[in-house]
């Protein structure tokens, strides 16, 4: 099986959106951000990729885990990521290989996802949003 290892970030605004980039050539919406260069830290990574992505900096609030699911454009692959909720300088725009971006809402059913964040990133702000609303 082959791995592909990224780190990648979940970005929200104020309305409880999630941001979403679809790169060129893919047919799924996924999390900013990217493959890991070799001896390069996750979090370098995904700061990297942040600002050469949707052209901001980024702050990393919290690690939220390592987690391994299907990949979304690459069969026969297992994916391995490494992700953050981050929180961005300004507003984002596209650039590099995106090809669209977008905010989807938490309980989104038309927008197609890449299994990470179906799977994992959904269901892990959902709990976060829940759990700082007690607060």
């Amino acid at each position: 099986m082959n791995i592909i290892t990224v780190a990648a970030a979940i970005i929200l605004n104020d309305q409880q959106q999630l941001l979403v980039v679809r790169k060129r050539n893919t047919s799924c919406f996924m999390q900013v951000g990217g493959k890991l260069e070799p001896h390069e830290p996750p979090e370098i990574t995904m700061l990297r990729e942040i600002q050469e992505e949707i052209g901001c900096r980024a702050s990393i609030e919290q690690f939220i885990g390592r987690f391994e699911t299907a990949t979304a454009n690459e069969p026969d692959h297992q994916l391995v990521s490494y992700l953050y909720y981050v929180t961005l300088d300004h507003a984002p725009k596209i650039a590099a290989e995106i090809a669209e971006m977008k905010w989807v809402d938490l309980d989104d059913q038309t927008t197609p996802l890449a299994p990470l964040t179906r799977e994992i990133v959904m269901p892990w702000v959902k709990r976060f949003l829940t759990e700082s609303m007690m607060f």
